[in-house]
């Protein structure tokens, strides 16, 4: 697994946006050389502290009010940000001094005043002022190291490493109740096959990218290891789920408004779970108006990007799916979906097939289920993907975005201000929640009837009875397959209320939980092959091509998360 390196002068091997072949401004200039106007300027790429259109306090806003007090706060930002910051130390050292050991204890407050005094720091000074001596700590450190293993081992050195870290975790600890070795060793043996199957099935095994399958089973791994082994790791994790379970506190409060106490606390789905959709929705489109969410995306996708050296087109999808949703992922990058190539495509349904999005994380909590393992489940998944379908359908053309990464801004959909956002996202979180209600309606009475009639045929013929998606021996295999021929929600709904799930163990529910979250089903399988052929009608049979293959490859990075989870799982991380 070769680390990355920075382009050097005549360095071909990274092709950027501004070299490809196949764009169509490209064209020929006097001299021979080829040159295009760049899809990066044509969009605005949407960055905290770098000047842009949202950041701009002197833009006209519709009045002088408005521009009066954007010049007053651009003349004065230091002072602002340096009293902002000076109340956020003291919020800091008052919690530290006087909450120490309350719920949140010393490390979410910590990390979250980290991140604030950061921001403000690489708000003036530039990042790469910092990254300058890491780079000549690595050059001469791991680097040098990399540099005497002869190239031919480095790929052979980089797997057995992985394994080694892989066999480590997995059986040193100590067994306790049922998180015993050999239950671990099942684990691993499933991940195993499964990595078999990829590679025994894979379009053109020549062309696997080592590097990428290696990285991201080993980033998978890595996290998984953070979340369940270490304090800090399942303290974050902990936080993020909480902060999630609050949502649904406040979309109760406009349930209360519309209707009253009473209907707010009936236990029904279109009531617990409907409107936190619709809320999540809308807020997210806020934070996405003001480029909060842009921000974080890019700065999560160039971390993949850099690590899995995927194209920045698939790094950016990767690291949206589990936020935004498998269809509102594609359109982060709908400047490039019609040039993608068959691999990126593959790649991008995968991404969507193998997590779930934050709308549906509020709505699987607001279930009961552990959230910790609903959260940790949608980062593992992450890297999962990329190193699985790079593995099923490795790359063989060259994309479009590779060494390049962007999240381009649509201006046809931008809304003139934060309230015309905030309504938008508000009506597509209701059609998204309309959707969701009126398809589980029919997947669920489909079951049912497919249910009722395989329970009559088997009168005839018992033979025909274990193709139902409900009856089979293992209560735990059910549960993947209810969520593949029906969906996730259905799968989650048994595990939450009906037997013999409910009965399960609390290991067995914790690994079901893990095999459960994703997108991976078959009526998933008409939502992306609709969004992404209406958002390039051209590539229509490019897309429905690869479209089952990405499925399956979708499903199996799910069932690698619950494998990891199977190998490193404590008594703690049972408790939901």
């Amino acid at each position: 697994m070769e680390p990355p390196r920075d382009p050097q002068p005549g360095d071909t091997s990274q092709q950027t946006l501004d070299s490809h072949p196949i764009h169509p401004d490209i064209h020929k200039a006097s001299d021979g050389a080829i040159s295009k106007k760049s899809i990066a300027e044509e969009h605005v790429d949407v960055s905290l502290g770098e000047p842009s259109a949202i950041d701009d306090p002197n833009q006209d806003r519709g009045g002088g009010k408005s521009r009066a007090i954007g010049r007053f706060y651009s003349k004065y930002r230091l002072g602002f940000h340096i009293l902002f910051w000076m109340v956020w130390t003291a919020w800091w050292i008052h919690g530290l001094v006087f909450h120490r050991s309350d719920a949140l204890g010393w490390l979410i407050p910590f990390l979250l005043y980290l991140a604030v005094t950061l921001r403000f720091i690489f708000w003036w000074i530039p990042i790469e002022t910092f990254w300058a001596p890491v780079r000549v700590a690595w050059a001469y450190t791991f680097r040098r190291v990399y540099d005497v293993i002869p190239s031919k081992f480095r790929q052979p050195a980089a797997a057995a490493f992985t394994v080694a870290v892989f066999l480590t975790a997995t059986f040193i600890p100590a067994e306790t109740g049922v998180n015993t070795r050999p239950s671990r060793a099942i684990s691993l043996f499933g991940l195993v096959v499964m990595i078999a199957g990829l590679y025994a099935t894979s379009r053109d095994r020549k062309r696997i990218q080592w590097h990428t399958v290696i990285g991201g089973m080993l980033t998978q791994f890595v996290i998984a290891l953070f979340v369940l082994k270490t304090k800090p790791g399942y303290d974050i994790f902990a936080f993020i789920s909480s902060m999630a379970r609050t949502l649904l506190t406040f979309a109760s409060d406009g349930v209360v408004f519309l209707t009253s106490e009473s209907v707010a606390s009936l236990p029904w789905f279109l009531i617990g779970v409907v409107p936190p959709i619709i809320f999540f929705v809308s807020l997210v489109t806020l934070l996405y108006h003001f480029g909060i969410l842009q921000w974080f995306i890019k700065k999560l996708g160039r971390f993949f990007f850099w690590i899995l050296r995927v194209s920045g087109a698939e790094a950016v999808v990767a690291a949206s799916t589990p936020f935004v949703g498998q269809g509102e992922s594609a359109m982060l990058i709908r400047p490039f979906i019609p040039y993608l190539t068959h691999a990126e495509i593959h790649q991008v349904m995968t991404c969507g097939f193998a997590t779930i999005s934050g709308s549906m994380l509020v709505a699987y909590i607001g279930l009961g289920l552990n959230p910790q393992a609903l959260v940790s489940s949608c980062i593992m998944s992450i890297p999962a993907s990329l190193a699985i379908s790079k593995m099923r359908y490795p790359e063989t053309e060259e994309p479009l975005t590779s060494g390049y990464i962007v999240v381009p801004e649509v201006e046809e959909d931008k809304a003139s201000n934060a309230l015309h956002d905030f309504a938008n996202g508000a009506w597509l979180g209701l059609k998204i929640a309309g959707m969701i209600v009126t398809t589980l309606l029919c997947i669920i009475s489909f079951v049912a009837l497919v249910n009722g009639f395989l329970t009559w045929i088997s009168h005839v013929s018992r033979r025909l009875a274990p193709w139902s998606p409900v009856p089979g021996s293992s209560s735990f295999r059910r549960t993947p397959r209810l969520k593949i021929v029906a969906n996730e929600f259905v799968a989650f709904s048994a595990l939450s209320h009906d037997e013999p799930f409910i009965s399960m163990n609390s290991r067995t529910r914790l690994l079901a939980t893990y095999a459960c979250c994703g997108f991976g089903n078959i009526g998933s399988l008409g939502t992306q092959i609709g969004v992404l052929s209406q958002i390039a009608p051209g590539r229509s049979g490019a897309i429905s091509r690869v479209a089952v293959s990405a499925l399956v490859s979708g499903i199996i990075a799910t069932l690698t998360s619950a494998s990891v989870a199977g190998m490193l799982l404590t008594d703690d991380a049972m408790i939901g």
